[in-house]
């Protein structure tokens, strides 16, 4: 049994981790705030007694004694992480340095959930994790996309330096049950649009391509990166490769949710990227062959019901 420690485990992707740590036979520590995060999406874990929760805010340093930390505490939607930038930033900033100063005193892993949103809008396509990025500092995405690029660079500084034991992985487009109804993120917003027969809110002409990862999927990936003996500390890419254009999602929740829907086109917003897709080379050399394996149409049919029941309940 390992001790283990996931911030911003009571959000979307963190909830599933400490479930799928528990699982696995681990005893595990949920850190959150709740700024996006719910008590709803961990409640069920509870009354496991190798779970424990704890409302902290990683901005402030917290001291335990644990063997991994999956540091995930972050807002990652446009309308969370726009709602204030500077505490954006300082949850990725101050939050990798709290993080790291923790795992260097006690010799753990840890774990940084960084995006692709470091690519920025890129020119590069598709992005592998040689690419630099092609990022705007001063726009309204920068509070998240310079965020993660500086706890990156602290991530690889304190390896170098100090010898922590480091593993980063950019997350693409994950999506799947217990995403928050209102997040702003193109999965979510179409599902409940259509499933309450509303306009499908389309920015741009929907020619811009996406590519779009299942949690289980991200899951293993992301446990099996931290798996991986020392020498490997990534960046490495998660995300599903085949990709689509946000016209062809919106038509594809419409026919699966039966919905009377019709699709209304707005203005694209600032630095929105036109093109997102992951290279996957070198995850699945370094992380024992790993791979996608939950096809589009699977995935939201499972994120179709959850928001189903939820907007039903």
């Amino acid at each position: 049994m390992k001790r283990i420690l996931v911030t911003g485990g009571a959000g979307f992707i963190g909830s599933h981790l400490c479930e799928r740590l528990l699982e696995e036979g681990n005893e595990v520590l949920c850190l959150d705030n709740y700024f996006t995060g719910s008590k709803t999406n961990i409640a069920h874990l509870l009354e496991n007694p190798y779970f424990e929760l704890i409302r902290h805010d990683v901005t402030t340093p917290y001291y335990v004694e644990v063997d991994e930390i999956y540091n995930l505490a972050c807002p990652a939607s446009p309308i969370h992480y726009q709602y204030n930038p500077i505490k954006t930033v300082k949850t990725s900033v101050m939050g990798a340095i709290n993080m790291l100063g923790l795992a260097k005193r006690i010799k753990s892993k840890v774990l940084q959930a960084s995006t692709s949103e470091v690519y920025g809008d890129p020119t590069v396509h598709p992005q592998p994790e040689s690419y630099w990025g092609n990022v705007n500092p001063i726009g309204i995405r920068s509070c998240y996309d310079e965020g993660k690029r500086c706890a990156e660079t602290l991530f690889i500084d304190y390896h170098k330096q100090n010898q922590v034991r480091i593993k980063i992985i950019r997350i693409f487009n994950t999506y799947g049950p217990k995403m928050h109804p209102n997040d702003g993120r193109v999965v979510s917003n179409f599902i409940v649009q259509a499933l309450q027969n509303q306009p499908i809110s389309i920015y741009g002409d929907g020619s811009q391509t996406r590519s779009f990862q299942y949690v289980d999927d991200h899951l293993e990936g992301m446990i099996r990166m931290m798996q991986t003996g020392d020498q490997i500390t990534g960046p490495v890419n998660l995300g599903n490769p085949v990709e689509f254009t946000i016209l062809e999602l919106a038509k594809k929740i419409i026919a699966l949710t039966g919905s009377k829907s019709e699709i209304s086109f707005l203005p694209l917003p600032q630095d929105d990227p036109i093109h997102r897709r992951p290279d996957i080379s070198l995850a699945k050399e370094m992380l024992d062959g790993w791979s996608p394996k939950v096809e589009l149409e699977a995935g939201l049919e499972k994120t179709i019901t959850y928001f189903d029941q939820l907007l039903n309940s």
